[in-house]
């Protein structure tokens, strides 16, 4: 039991972490909004005359974004820099001669680490989405989305193309029928139909205002009428094809963990393969990236312990590396789930497992 107990020795680390993590976290938030986000905000003012208040609360949704990137960074810093002013200072050859192991040196910052990974996660699950949404990153699109409806046999049967949409419109559709007669290097139609604008209804979609085109076996256009309210889709699929609509062109962070799984579910289901295995990597990384802060802070413990006379260069480069090759390399491993190359648990883990490796490694090599 006293093991566990909270001493003074504990509170003294804590503390000094703790506030060597605060200063990290500051200094690294700063670097990382003041050369294109602050420049941005102002064009923002000056330029677009976006009032100075609008301006400021856009910069600060920004925050939470390089908030959760910095907190395992300020953590492995801060443990880094504080260990190595208590090795320089004599401090930990002192906590060791009194019978505090190493272990149970780190307890403290491994309970810091404990603290932040849980407000690491709440920071991609609550703040970032919340923020996004501020931005207005989930507003309208001038984009193009295309989606395949199937016949009961699982063949391409008609192709309906959205060019520009946002949450309660739907502007500028075109449904091409596919004709039955199909070649080996074409698909055929045997109809287009164009509508200004459609109606998200509860059991369907309805294209007003649509024209016909049709089209002869030829390829050439043979008549053009009005055929006014056009439904398409039924009950189901109408909601489902609205949901990938919306989702289309919004980035991962700006979905909670319950949306984010809700949405990988629904690609899994209408087989966008690729989309399905990047989004799940991401999915697995909202829960497994806030446990970097714990192994970040146990790194650090152990690049920050050195003798006296030591460099203090050596573990400072050997940190900022780790820290580096984990951001760097986070798109590749996407990129391989997304590609269908690795599973997406493993592409997401994968960093997480070479790093708890890499403790093992760092300790026994430092012979604690």
């Amino acid at each position: 039991m006293n093991k566990l107990k909270f001493t003074i020795f504990d509170k003294y680390i804590f503390k000094q972490v703790l506030m060597a993590t605060l200063v990290c976290l500051f200094l690294f938030i700063i670097v990382w909004i003041a050369p294109e986000t602050l420049v941005r905000t102002i064009k923002r003012i000056l330029i677009e005359h976006v009032p100075f208040i609008e301006a400021t609360k856009l910069l600060l949704y920004e925050i939470p974004k390089v908030l959760a990137k910095a907190i395992p960074v300020g953590i492995l810093l801060g443990s880094l820099f504080t260990f190595d002013t208590l090795s320089k200072n004599s401090e930990l050859s002192i906590f060791r001669g009194v019978g505090l192991s190493f272990n149970r040196i780190m307890a403290p910052v491994l309970v810091l680490g404990i603290i932040l990974a849980y407000f690491c996660y709440v920071v991609n699950d609550k703040f970032i989405p919340y923020t996004s949404a501020k931005a207005g990153e989930a507003g309208g699109y001038d984009v193009h989305f295309v989606y395949i409806i199937k016949d009961e046999n699982d063949k391409p049967k008609q192709g309906l193309i959205v060019s520009n949409f946002s949450v309660r419109e739907i502007k500028n559709l075109i449904l091409l029928n596919f004709a039955p007669n199909r070649y080996e290097d074409a698909q055929m139609f045997n109809s287009i139909i164009f509508a200004p604008y459609a109606l998200k209804l509860n059991d369907k979609w309805l294209l007003k205002e649509a024209k016909q085109y049709s089209i002869n076996p030829n390829g050439i256009y043979q008549e053009i009428k009005n055929v006014g309210d056009y439904p398409i889709l039924n009950e189901k699929l109408s909601d489902e094809v609205f949901q990938l609509m919306k989702n289309a062109t919004r980035r991962d962070r700006s979905y909670t963990n319950k949306d984010l799984g809700e949405y990988v579910k629904l690609l899994k289901k209408q087989e966008y393969t690729d989309e399905h295995n990047f989004m799940l990597a991401k999915y697995y990384q909202r829960f497994l990236h806030p446990l970097t802060c714990i192994i970040f802070a146990a790194i650090g413990c152990l690049l920050g312990f050195s003798p006296p006379r030591s460099q203090r260069l050596v573990g400072f480069t050997i940190g900022v590396g780790m820290i580096f090759a984990y951001y760097i390399t986070l798109p590749f491993f996407d990129l391989l789930a997304q590609k269908g190359a690795m599973w997406p648990f493993l592409a997401a883990a994968f960093p997480i497992i070479v790093f708890v490796a890499a403790i093992f490694v760092i300790k026994k090599a430092r012979d604690l």
